[in-house]
């Protein structure tokens, strides 16, 4: 029934609610797991003018921040992708960029992912309304069942 199962990941506990969820399905349905880590890079836009002719931009991050930032996502999915063979799942990651809702729903048809399996809080504070909305976005574009598991306060 699920071949393949997308799981979009942003590296917090909270987002990793969904793990026990999709090994158990993997493991039933002898599914293979990909797990997704999206950047959305924003584009630096004035915003509002200092003076006639200053502008402050939008905070972004350099080339090396970003390298440092793709390295460590690397990392922490190929642990993950490491836990599930670990238990006889088959398991591969991506890192992609783009707007995040829209890029889960594009890489789950690359994917032919026959669910998107991920958790409704992936950080807290302002990140944690951002990832809901994301869900969210998700839930009403989707073309494809999704699995969405509530993540309650993990620290």
């Amino acid at each position: 029934m699920y071949e393949t199962i997308l799981v979009p990941l942003d590296g917090s506990k909270r987002a990793e609610a969904i793990l026990p969820h999709i090994e158990e399905l993997a493991a039933h349905y002898g599914s293979s797991v990909v797990f997704l880590r999206v950047f959305e890079i924003p584009h630096i836009t004035p915003i509002m003018p200092v003076s006639d002719d200053e502008y402050e931009a939008l905070p972004h991050l350099s080339r090396e921040q970003l390298q440092s930032l793709v390295t460590d996502t690397q990392n922490y999915l190929r642990s993950v992708c490491k836990q599930m063979t670990d238990h006889g799942i088959s398991g591969r990651f991506r890192v992609e960029y783009g707007p995040v809702a829209a890029t889960i729903i594009n890489t789950a048809a690359q994917e032919n992912a026959d669910l998107v399996a991920m958790a409704s809080h992936g950080s807290s504070g302002l990140e944690g309304v951002y990832y809901g909305s994301v869900a969210a976005g998700v839930l009403q574009r989707v073309d494809r069942p999704l699995l969405i598991v509530r993540a309650y306060d993990i620290d």
